[in-house]
């Protein structure tokens, strides 16, 4: 008898698929990863160490500032904090003789500034903006002062006012024995002494705020107006000026900041006495001067922020509400 052999045909062979052929699928291969371990690591620094810093040295110590406004504390350990309500904020507005010249040395700075160095800055960016010659080298003399630390231009502008060889008393000859103009010690002159040595640096802020603006200007808009006959102030005035509307709205912002911010200056020229109070320098004395009060001086820190905040809001509603708009 003989074998037979039999061969199994597997059934997939031996029918084939009937219909569309499907494609084929790929086997997964995992999935790729973009970053290294180290890029991870290196990112995490870079992102997380600003903001535990900002979050540390800003927010903690804004929140820190605001609880402690309302407590009384010495500064000597976290015992001896105790509440207080009010009564900072009442002693502040109605016992404190340095409180309300403090804020109105605030606000002559801020009418100083937005009249005298503002135009000022506005008038060089006009200038510059005519591509004259070296005008990198104007812009970079004007923009000088800004760089410098406000804390060096204090010791300059010391150097300016000494009543014995200061350049200003040379001048006007009255660097004699007898005829010395006490710039820094007469409460008469040091407040205004020291905005012109503000001026002198908020000049270039404003001068290349307003270049940037004028930068931004359709020199379509001014060869329209040069066609319908316009003069140069003409074009400025009906033309030009109308579309730095934004860069007006940062302008006032800023030197608004600026006024409140002030204290470097007036702290180098003679610490804020003698007619130069400021809030910033009454937080200072309150807070790491003899008294320690630090709750009291965290009272007019909340102050301070209360009127900073009255400024910056409005101005970034209003800046959110133009972005939805556009």
């Amino acid at each position: 008898m003989s074998s037979e052999t039999t061969t199994t045909i597997p059934q997939a062979a031996a029918e084939p698929p009937s219909g569309p052929a499907t494609p084929k699928k790929r086997a997964p291969q995992g999935h790729r990863r973009l970053l290294t371990r180290r890029d991870r690591i290196t990112l995490g620094l870079m992102a997380g160490v600003p903001t535990v810093l900002h979050v540390a040295l800003v927010w903690v110590t804004a929140l820190a500032s605001i609880a402690l406004a309302f407590t009384s504390w010495d500064g000597i350990g976290f015992g001896s904090i105790t509440w207080v309500g009010l009564d900072n904020f009442k002693q502040l507005f109605s016992d404190n003789p340095q409180f309300w010249p403090a804020v109105q040395h605030n606000v002559i700075w801020f009418v100083v500034l937005i009249l005298i160095p503002t135009p000022f800055g506005l008038f060089l960016a006009v200038q510059l903006d005519k591509r004259i010659r070296f005008s990198r080298v104007y812009q970079t003399a004007f923009f000088l002062p800004v760089v410098v630390s406000l804390a060096v231009t204090g010791f300059v502008w010391q150097l300016v006012y000494n009543p014995d060889t200061g350049l200003i008393n040379s001048l006007v000859g009255a660097n004699e024995p007898g005829h010395y103009i006490d710039w820094i010690g007469d409460p008469d002159l040091n407040l205004w002494a020291v905005l012109v040595a503000a001026s002198w640096r908020h000049a270039g802020y404003m001068m290349i705020l307003y270049l940037a603006g004028l930068k931004s200007v359709d020199p379509a808009l001014r060869e329209a107006s040069a066609l319908d006959g316009a003069n140069e102030w003409q074009t400025f005035r009906n033309v030009v000026f109308p579309t730095l509307r934004p860069t007006n709205t940062v302008v006032l912002v800023v030197t608004i900041i600026e006024a409140l911010r002030a204290f470097d200056l007036v702290f180098v020229f003679n610490k804020g006495a003698q007619g130069t109070e400021l809030l910033s320098i009454l937080v200072t004395n309150n807070i790491i001067g003899e008294s320690s009060r630090i709750g009291y001086g965290s009272a007019i820190a909340v102050v301070l922020l209360v009127i900073s905040l009255a400024v910056i809001v409005p101005y970034l509603i209003a800046t959110f509400r133009k972005e939805r708009r556009a």
